[in-house]
């Protein structure tokens, strides 16, 4: 997938602090684009929105307390 300027990336909140496992994050109106931040240029993986949700609402329930 081709990504545009338009396109609002932010990393993740899961994202480490040493810089070497980060992910970032767009939304499109019904897609949800995953890339490697430190590969901004590199693939680009597109999901449906609410596959994409659904997926972080899975992660959260797993999530220890």
């Amino acid at each position: 997938m081709t990504t545009t300027p338009e396109h609002q990336w932010f990393k993740s909140s899961y994202s480490g602090g040493s810089g070497t496992e980060c992910v970032e994050c767009a939304y499109t109106s019904h897609r949800a684009l995953i890339r490697d931040s430190k590969s901004v240029t590199g693939p680009v993986l597109s999901v449906r929105t609410d596959a994409w949700l659904h997926f972080i609402d899975a992660l959260d329930e797993d999530r220890p307390r």
